[in-house]
């Protein structure tokens, strides 16, 4: 789908399709399998929900099939699907797309945060007004948000995706560049993450 540019920023959304059984896997050992569904879908729409205040233009990148009628409006969301056999490299392809198709600062986030707000991300872009990188760092070791203003692509390579040590290798390879370290989050992986928000509790656990 051709990218319709309004902005110099770009805000990539990568997200995994909603199917029964491939979503949240390890949520799922606890709340079964329909549950961490719908609380992923909840998920994908309060990033949806976030994003839409965000000025920057947006694409999403599909894990498997791009869907043309879902919760992301065709008319705002450019629509791609992610290529890759893992996360680093899938996630460079998508940064290199984006620089190659003229934005000067480029930033991803994933769907599975539930305190990540708009103003989060707008001063995540600004910050890359005078820094190189932005790294919003994950309580796991990892990051939720990554932002850049050109493509360093030794950041997505030999890196052990999904381990506590992905953050800090990754800020290894930035040792020369001037980083931005945001406020410390926490993705939404296993049941335990879950336990301090109401919302999620309530809506979808203890209606079980």
């Amino acid at each position: 789908m051709p990218r319709k540019q309004k902005n110099k920023n770009l805000l990539l959304i990568f997200t995994r399709n909603p199917e029964l059984g491939k979503a949240k896997t390890r949520l799922a050992k606890t709340v079964g399998d329909e549950t961490a569904l719908e609380i992923y879908k909840f998920l994908l729409q309060k990033t949806r929900d976030v994003s839409l205040k965000v000025t920057s233009d947006k694409a999403v990148y599909y894990s498997v099939k791009i869907r043309t009628n879902d919760i992301w409006d065709n008319e705002i969301y450019q629509k791609h699907q992610q290529n890759g056999e893992d996360l680093g490299i899938r996630m460079k392809n998508a940064f290199k797309d984006g620089f190659a198709s003229g934005y000067k600062k480029v930033m991803i986030i994933g769907s599975d945060l539930y305190n990540l707000s708009s103003e989060n991300i707008e001063n995540a872009f600004n910050n890359l007004n005078d820094n190189d990188f932005v790294i919003g760092p994950a309580l796991d070791g990892g990051y939720y948000l990554l932002g850049m203003n050109s493509l360093q692509e030794n950041i997505f390579e030999n890196k052990d995706w999904g381990t506590e040590t992905v953050r800090k290798d990754t800020l290894e390879d930035l040792k020369d560049k001037k980083v931005k370290l945001l406020e410390l989050k926490n993705d939404i992986d296993i049941y335990e993450d879950i336990l301090d928000i109401p919302e999620i509790m309530i809506k979808f656990i203890n209606s079980k």
